[in-house]
């Protein structure tokens, strides 16, 4: 019964993640680079917010990113009144399902739940594939088609910075076919940038718990030194 309303809860966001199994790229990013962090938050607010909500994520949230309240308030604090504001999105769920086929699924935590997936890789590395994968196909209702989610109901959001991409039926390789206003470097560390938000996002507290891991394995080691030390000073007169 467990496993079964588990398996409810993430269906929305296993059914975005499903894939064939096809080679994903490295995502070369780190949730350590504050100012990657704080511009993947600009491209998330600006183009998924629209659509997906991230309504385990409050606005105030987005000052552990190093940015200040009035910072938030004013360049990121789109759907909300207050800085404890949850950033959820205002259209209803219904009314999604009439426009895309199905309602946008939450991303709060889609990199970490696609990462324990386990069928097609870590889900830093899912979503910046897909994110980069997206080619013209005008058999689809959004014009948009992509390679590793085939009839995938979300348009290309980003196309106006990465360009059209078609797909090369011959090769079977993407080429860009009309450039967008960012060259094809800048794209990449811009998804890249938006990936890390989105895997900072699923877990806020994850690069003190390495820390806080380190730490205690330290001082683990430290003492078992001292508790070594100790068992054979104990121990030195018994033979």
């Amino acid at each position: 019964m467990k496993k079964f309303l588990i398996a409810l809860l993430f269906a929305p966001i296993m059914a975005l993640a499903s894939s064939a199994n096809v080679h994903l790229d490295k995502w070369p990013g780190s949730v350590g680079d504050k100012a990657a962090l704080q511009n993947g938050a600009k491209l998330f607010v600006n183009y998924c917010l629209n659509c997906h909500g991230a309504s385990y994520m409050r606005y105030k949230n987005l000052m552990e990113l190093g940015l200040t309240e009035q910072q938030v308030k004013d360049n990121l604090m789109f759907t909300a009144d207050k800085i404890g504001g949850l950033m959820a999105v205002a259209a209803r769920s219904d009314e999604q399902k009439q426009w895309f086929g199905a309602t946008p699924p939450d991303l709060t935590i889609l990199a970490r739940a696609r990462g324990e997936a386990g069928n097609a890789g870590a889900g830093a590395d899912w979503l910046y594939t897909y994110l980069r994968s997206f080619y013209r196909d005008e058999n689809r209702p959004t014009g948009w088609n992509n390679v590793i989610f085939e009839n995938v109901g979300m348009p290309h959001v980003l196309y106006g910075l990465q360009g059209q991409q078609v797909m090369n039926h011959e090769t079977h390789k993407l080429e860009l076919a009309v450039p967008g206003t960012m060259p094809a470097a800048e794209f990449d560390k811009s998804v890249s940038d938006l990936v890390g938000f989105m895997v900072w996002m699923a877990e806020p507290q994850q690069e003190f718990r390495r820390t806080l891991g380190f730490i205690v394995l330290a001082f683990l080691a430290v003492l078992f030194v001292v508790a070594y030390a100790l068992k054979k000073e104990y121990w030195k007169d018994i033979h």
